[in-house]
């Protein structure tokens, strides 16, 4: 079991705080830096620390670990066989906690406390609370990178991890948002839907305030636009939302409180849907409205289900390159509208009784969250900026499990994609984009896709806002991929340090016989297959 427990991690967040206000105009040079302490940040900091190279972990916010230790503890792979390298000893060091070989379904703090122990182990200094404001380039190279605060980190080679490619964006590599066209790629699931028959609305349920009065508006959370041509491109992203941790147990609950603007009235959508569900002689549950995934602890990790869920669908769009301020709006908006969707389920006299009591008997865990009062300290962003390199990874890469000279990871989840608009269409609400598309075995990812056009860069590595079509990266966007990509991007950042190389030009045979060396898993055999999950 670990012994690394939240008052040190308070205590490591503590000193923190204290170097950033006594230390704003600090320069910090090192070999290698990491900006985003994800899950890919932590074992990319970790592998540039255990090849002997100096690293600093630069990350916005004030945790380690992401969407690992921000709620998501019900890991998505598809074939735990696909992965190996630090992501599988990260599972195996959380089933140490629980007394097993490996874990793949844990508590959010859990997950930290091992992201911790590994950054102290490998000595990685970590600087939280970290905003980029700037990016200063030295040719092809970038040099430094300047935050709000005055501090400035300097490094041979650089490595973003974050959600959102902010860093490879300043940097000024080129980069895609929202879906493109089938036509570009050739792909069929990428681009505008015809059809969206999962997580959609089972029932028909009319849009409009004034019911079959299209002049009198939209309904809350519909939004007011041209469905499209099928298959076109356009700017839409998959719908972000919040994997809660709650409980059941009252001597570990915090209430979970009403939004401050709790208004019933904007709910009237869910509303419509629960009555013409019972109209509809149907019986519904708590889990029509969310996917309750028990954890450890008597805890859950609650993701999206269904029509009206925890999914915010449409209010994502703008995130992936909004400004600091618009972010933290829409992270909130995203909060209030997941608050009032919990409190409208557990009050709403619209509800079907049962479900209210399912809803009123969950709180939120005393016991994780501690300094964000029990609320994840992590949005979901399933999709932000993705990069586009010499190699776009396709809908074909995942069909046909392409050979690749640079394979340096493998991918194994369907290809998955959220929905990403709620719009009217034949006079009917429906929600328009998610696709769940599987069927093939885990396939190779290029060293290419995670690396920028050698024009645009050549000393940054993009391990989390790759290269990929909107529908590949709905496959390739797992944790345990990211892991596994952070550790390939440092490996390699270290052998182009060694080499003195551009990034682009990393010896191949070489990266992939340490990444072996170090257990990453490069080509799929079927008879190394660990079971799905």
């Amino acid at each position: 079991m670990l012994n690394f427990n939240w008052s040190r991690r308070r205590s490591a967040l503590a000193l923190a705080v204290l170097l950033a206000a006594t230390s704003r105009a600090e320069v910090i040079e090192t070999d290698v830096c990491v900006f985003g302490a994800t899950s890919a940040g932590v074992t990319a900091a970790v592998q540039a620390a255990r090849m002997g190279r100096s690293v600093t972990l630069v990350e916005p916010g004030w945790h380690l670990g992401g969407m690992t230790s921000g709620g998501l503890g019900e890991t998505d792979i598809g074939n735990k066989g696909a992965i190996g390298g630090l992501a599988r000893e990260f599972y195996r060091r959380v089933g140490r906690h629980y007394g097993k070989d490996e874990a793949w379904t844990f508590e959010p703090h859990v997950a930290e406390d091992v992201y911790f122990a590994w950054i102290n182990k490998a000595k990685v200094p970590v600087y939280f609370d970290q905003h980029l404001e700037r990016v200063a380039r030295d040719g092809a190279s970038i040099s430094e990178i300047a935050m709000a605060g005055g501090k400035i980190f300097r490094a041979r080679a650089f490595i973003d991890a974050s959600y959102e490619g902010d860093l490879m964006a300043q940097a000024g590599v080129s980069f895609m948002v929202g879906r493109e066209a089938n036509a570009r790629y050739g792909e069929t699931l990428d681009g505008i839907r015809a059809q969206t028959p999962k997580h959609q609305f089972l029932v028909p349920v009319d849009p409009f305030v004034k019911p079959g009065d299209p002049a009198s508006g939209l309904l809350p959370f519909i939004q007011n636009i041209d469905p499209g041509v099928p298959g076109a491109g356009d700017r839409s992203v998959q719908a972000c939302n919040f994997r809660l941790c709650l409980t059941r147990d009252p001597a570990n609950q915090r209430p979970i409180e009403p939004p401050p603007n709790y208004d019933p009235a904007r709910y009237e959508l869910l509303a419509r849907y629960c009555e013409a569900l019972v109209a509809s002689g149907r019986k519904p549950v708590l889990g029509d409205f969310m996917h309750i995934q028990p954890m450890p602890g008597g805890k859950t990790d609650i993701n999206n289900n269904g029509g009206f869920s925890t999914d915010f669908i449409g209010a994502s769009a703008d995130y992936p390159t909004a400004d600091a301020a618009t972010r933290a709006r829409i992270w909130r908006e995203h909060e209030d509208y997941t608050r009032g969707l919990l409190h409208f389920l557990a009050t709403s006299p619209r509800v079907p009784e049962n479900v209210r009591r399912e809803m009123q008997a969950w709180g939120l865990t005393r016991d994780e969250f501690r300094d964000t009062g029990g609320w994840p300290h992590q949005l979901y962003i399933r999709e932000a900026r993705r990069m586009i390199s010499s190699y776009v990874m396709t809908e074909r890469n995942c069909r046909e499990s392409l050979a690749l000279p640079d394979a340096i990871a493998l991918a194994a989840y369907t290809m998955d994609s959220h929905n990403c608009r709620r719009l009217v269409r034949n006079g009917h609400v429906e929600n328009e984009g998610d696709v769940q598309v599987g069927g093939f075995p885990p396939y190779p990812i290029a060293y290419r896709a995670i690396v920028p056009k050698a024009a645009e860069c050549d000393n940054l590595l993009v391990p989390v806002c790759l290269s990929a079509s909107h529908i590949a990266y709905g496959s390739i966007r797992m944790e345990p991929v990211f892991m596994v990509l952070g550790q390939s991007a440092a490996t390699a950042a270290v052998l182009a340090l060694d080499a003195n190389v551009p990034v682009q030009k990393v010896n191949m045979p070489r990266l992939q016989a340490r990444l072996r060396d170090d257990g990453q898993i490069l080509a799929w055999k079927p008879a190394s297959a660990g079971g799905g999950h």
